[in-house]
This record gives C-alpha cells, structure tokens and sequence, in this order.
C-alpha cells in the first residue's frame, strides 16, 4: 500500500516539476533584462497601416476604442481603421458609420475572430504596408502607431505590444491584470531577452499586411493567436515584444467570465499543443528552438493551479511522510518565488497579496473547467466587456 502511494506520490511531483521550472528558469531569465529606450521616430520611412477590430457583441465598449484610436498623431492618409460588426445592434453599427472608419457587417451562423478577421480581408482592396489586431475592448494612445512603425522599421515582422490592464476595480479585475503581467514578464519579455520569440496575446499585434492576408485563411481554432504562432515558428519569423507601447485591455471582473474566459484558453492550450506535435521532431531536427520551445510552453500546467496543487500536495504528504514532502515543499517555494519575481515591482504591495483567497476561488474554476473542455470544438467563447 505504502509503495502504491510513494509510486504515485513522485508520478504527481515528475507531471509538475517540468512546469514549474519552466517558469522558474524563464522568471530569472527576466531579471538580466535591461529596458532599451523607444526607437526613433522622426527620419524613418512611414509605412501604411490597416487596423482592425473583430467586435463580436461590443456595443458597450466598441464606439469608444475606435473613436480613441482615431486620435493618432500619425498621418490620417497612412492608417485606416476597419471594425467587423459580428453580431452588434444596428445602433451601434450606426454610431461606428459616422466615423472615418470601414464597418464590415458579416452574417455568421458560427461566430470566430479567424472568420472575422479572414472576412475583412477577404473584403479590403487597398494594400496596406502592415496590419495592426486590436480587440473590441483595446485602447491605444496616440502615438501608437508612430511606435509601432518604429518598430517595423527596424526590420521585425512580427510584434507583439504590452497589453497591460486599463481596469482594476475589484479583485478578479485586479487578479486577471497581475496575471497579464506575469505572462508578459516569462513569455515576452525573458524569452526576447534571450533571443527566443514572445508569445503573442491575441490583440496588439502587427504583421507585414500581405503575409497575413495569405495565412489568415489557414487559422481554423477559437485561438488564432496560438496558430499564427505556429506559422511564424514553422518560417523562422522572430516575434518581437516591444515592452514601450502600451495596449490597454479590459481584465474580465467577475467570476463567470473568468471561468469562461480560462475555459477558452485552457482548450485552446490543449488544441494548440496537439496541432504543434506532429511538426515537433523536425524542429528538433532542423534546431527549430523557437517552435520547440512554443510546443513546450503550450504544454505547462497553468501557474495558479501549480501554485494551488503544491501547496495541497505538501500539506498532505506532510501529514503522511515528512521526508515524501520536502520535494513538495521545494516544489511549492520555487512557484512562489518564480510568481514572485515575475510580477511587476509597482504590482507588489500588501493590498495585491490580501487577494490571496481569491486567487484560490479562481483556481477551483479553472480546476472545474478541466471536466468542460472539448477539444474537438472550435466554438467561439465570448468574453463579454463593459458595464
């Protein structure tokens, strides 16, 4: 008996260290990484530039991202502003008809950003230099596209902005945007520090116009943002992670909208990781690290239910065998430390650690969404923004 529960007891520690020490290894990688002052703006070609906001159901937060993105400083003949209206209420489309904008009204029986943002394509016959994803719910400062142009002129194809939290008024608002936080930390900013390509997020990302309007037809899952990854990774293209241009995105502040929310993400995770494998041995072949190591990332257990499991793990070995436990204990000081570290020192106070029991009503969800996922869905979960 005693041997079935040791046996079982370093099969749980060997399923979680991998994790951990991913994000432990990434965690101090980030601490060596020095902030580099924004390019130059002025004396640099000036590219052309289509933004585009999928809105599925936005009515309360659509108007006002797009009226403030209009208020670039840079040259109103360089960018235009498109909005695929999925599913919004004609006063709505109304309010976004009375602004210099291109309004796309698509009929879809089965909702998806990838079908929006291919259907824009689809119906756009300028030619742009570059193309800018930005959610419903995004909001950008004025000189973001001077930023971002910056940055393209430096010769990246792919970039990925700092999406960063505009709302923190309760604790899951509060949660949610830390969590950002740390993901920007371990997956951008560490790994481009070491020269490994940032994850994307989803919004906030820029692409040569042409190279996305040929693969945008492939994206197929609710998470394009992890197969636009794979596509990248499969040609070699670097994804950069400019920390200086903010994206400000609206956390989720309730607790039904996370669970959908991470309930999206955890089946895309699983999605994403069993799209990557079959192409894994020829990167590992051919030294592929970037793919190898975006095929690893989607395998990590995620952090709050490393953090949650550990400690419960620890505890209970501890009542059984103290020495059983100490691996435990180590396993748990480690996540800690690497959640620690990653989070932003401005983020670090005593009102953000209070949230302590939050952060454990969030992991039951997440822990409850493993029993909902299907993977064979490619259904759209919506996460609903605003008031």
């Amino acid at each position: 008996m005693w041997t079935l529960i040791h046996i079982i007891d370093w099969v749980l520690w060997l399923f979680m260290a991998p994790s951990v020490l991913y994000v432990f290894f990434y965690a101090i990688i980030s601490l060596f990484h020095r902030k580099k002052k924004p390019y130059p703006t002025e004396g640099i070609r000036q590219s052309s530039f289509l933004i585009l906001f999928p809105a599925y159901k936005e009515d309360t937060v659509i108007v006002h991202s797009v009226q403030e993105c209009l208020k670039q400083t840079y040259p109103q003949e360089l960018y235009h502003v498109g909005v695929i209206s999925d599913h919004m209420q004609e006063d709505t489309n109304e309010q976004l008809r009375q602004l210099p904008i291109t309004l796309f009204t698509p009929q879809f029986e089965k909702s998806s950003k990838a079908k929006a943002l291919h259907y824009a394509i689809e119906h756009t016959e300028n030619s742009y230099d570059y193309i800018v994803i930005l959610d419903a719910d995004n909001v950008v400062l004025p000189d973001f596209l001077e930023q971002v142009n910056a940055s393209c002129q430096q010769g990246y194809k792919a970039i990925q902005c700092h999406r960063c939290a505009k709302n923190s008024d309760n604790d899951v608002a509060v949660l949610d945007g830390v969590s950002e936080e740390i993901n920007n930390t371990i997956f951008r900013k560490a790994h481009n520090t070491i020269g490994i390509s940032s994850a994307l997020i989803g919004s906030g990302m820029c692409f040569p116009y042409n190279w996305f309007k040929e693969h945008v037809k492939m994206l197929e899952t609710a998470v394009e943002d992890r197969e636009l990854e794979i596509l990248l990774m499969k040609q070699h293209i670097f994804i950069k992670y400019e920390e200086h241009i903010p994206v400000y995105d609206e956390k989720v502040s309730n607790p039904e909208n996370f669970q959908r929310q991470r309930l999206r993400w955890m089946t895309g995770q699983v999605q994403s990781l069993l799209l990557m494998l079959p192409y894994l041995p020829k990167a590992v072949m051919t030294g592929n690290i970037h793919y190898i190591d975006k095929t690893m990332q989607q395998a990590l257990i995620p952090r709050s239910i490393l953090l949650v499991l550990t400690c419960f793990f620890a505890i209970l070995m501890t009542f059984i065998s103290f020495p059983w436990s100490i691996k435990w204990w180590v396993l748990f000081l480690v996540i800690c430390l690497s959640i620690y570290i990653a989070i932003p020192r401005k983020m670090r106070n005593s009102a953000l650690f209070g949230k302590i029991f939050s952060t454990v009503k969030l992991v039951w969800l997440m822990l409850k969404n493993i029993l909902k996922m299907d993977l064979k869905s490619k259904e759209f979960l919506h996460t609903t923004h605003g008031k």
